[in-house]
C-alpha cells in the first residue's frame, strides 16, 4: 500500500463513487483528507467513515461549477491545513444527448464542471505546491476521453480536455518536483452508472476483455499509487484501469 503519512489531501467529488473510494484510500494510505462535494451530509458519512477506521477528513461544502465557490473552497482547506500537497480532480457530471439535440446548457454545465472546474481548483492550490517543491495532481479523466462515445460529445470533450490539460500542466510544474498524471476509468459500477439498464450494461460487459465492470477501489488504489513516492519519476501519463476496454498509447 501506498504511505502517504503526513501529507494532506483534497478530493472533489467526495460524497460517492470514485471520489469517496479516492478519500477512503488515501485516508487508509496515511494522509489527512480534506473532502470537497456540494452534498455535505453525504460527505459527513464518509468522514466518519475514515475516522472510524482511525483516520483523520475534514468536510469542506464546494461546487466545481461555481468559481466563487471553489475560491472560497480552497481558502478554507488551505486556512485548516495550511497547504495541500495531494489533488485528486474527480469532480464530474453528465448531460447525455445526441449533437443535433443537445442544448447549449447541457454543453455548458459538462465542460465547466469536469474541465473548467479542474483548472479553477488547480489554480487556486498551486502556489503552495510551488513553494514547498512537492506535489502530486491527479485528474480523474474517462475511456471516453480516449476513444469518444456517441451521445457524449460534452462529456467526451471535457474529459479528453482533461488529458491535454495534465500533460500541459506537468511540463510547467515538473521542475519544481510536482507530478501530474491523469487516471481513466473504464466502465465503474458507480451511482452515475447505475442509470444504465441491464442490456446497456450487457453490452458494455461485451466490450471487456477481463470480462467485468471495475471497482471504484481499484480506481481509488491506480490514485493512491500516482500520489505516492513509488510513482515520483511518473508525470504526464494517462493510466488507463479500464480491464482492456481500451488499449493505446
Amino acid at each position: 500500500m501506498a504511505n502517504l503519512q503526513g501529507r494532506i489531501a483534497l478530493v472533489t467529488g467526495a460524497s460517492q463513487g470514485i471520489g469517496r473510494a479516492c478519500a477512503l484510500e488515501l485516508a487508509r494510505a496515511g494522509a489527512t483528507v480534506a473532502l470537497a462535494a456540494r452534498n455535505e451530509a453525504k460527505l459527513a458519512e464518509t468522514a466518519a467513515e475514515i475516522e472510524a477506521a482511525g483516520g483523520q477528513a475534514a468536510v469542506f461544502a464546494l461546487d466545481v461549477a461555481s468559481e466563487e465557490s471553489i475560491k472560497a473552497g480552497a481558502k478554507a482547506v488551505i486556512a485548516r491545513f495550511g497547504k495541500v500537497e495531494i489533488l485528486v480532480n474527480n469532480a464530474g457530471i453528465t448531460r447525455d444527448g445526441l449533437v443535433l439535440r443537445m442544448k447549449r446548457p447541457d454543453w455548458d454545465d459538462v465542460l465547466g464542471t469536469n474541465l473548467t472546474g479542474a483548472f479553477l481548483l488547480t489554480q487556486a492550490l498551486l502556489s503552495p505546491m510551488l513553494k514547498n517543491r512537492w506535489g502530486r495532481i491527479v485528474n480523474i479523466t474517462s475511456v471516453v476521453g480516449r476513444t469518444g462515445q456517441a451521445g457524449q460529445v460534452n462529456y467526451a470533450a471535457s474529459k479528453a480536455g482533461l488529458i491535454g490539460l495534465t500533460r500541459s500542466l506537468a511540463r510547467e510544474v515538473a521542475s519544481r518536483g510536482i507530478t501530474v498524471n491523469a487516471v481513466a476509468p473504464g466502465y465503474i459500477e458507480t451511482p452515475m452508472t447505475a442509470v444504465l439498464d441491464e442490456k446497456q450494461r450487457e453490452a458494455m460487459i461485451a466490450q471487456i476483455p477481463l470480462g467485468r465492470a471495475g471497482t471504484d477501489l481499484e480506481i481509488a488504489q491506480s490514485v493512491a499509487f500516482l500520489a505516492s513516492d513509488a510513482a515520483a519519476y511518473i508525470t504526464g501519463h494517462v493510466l488507463d484501469v479500464n480491464g482492456g476496454m481500451f488499449m493505446g498509447g
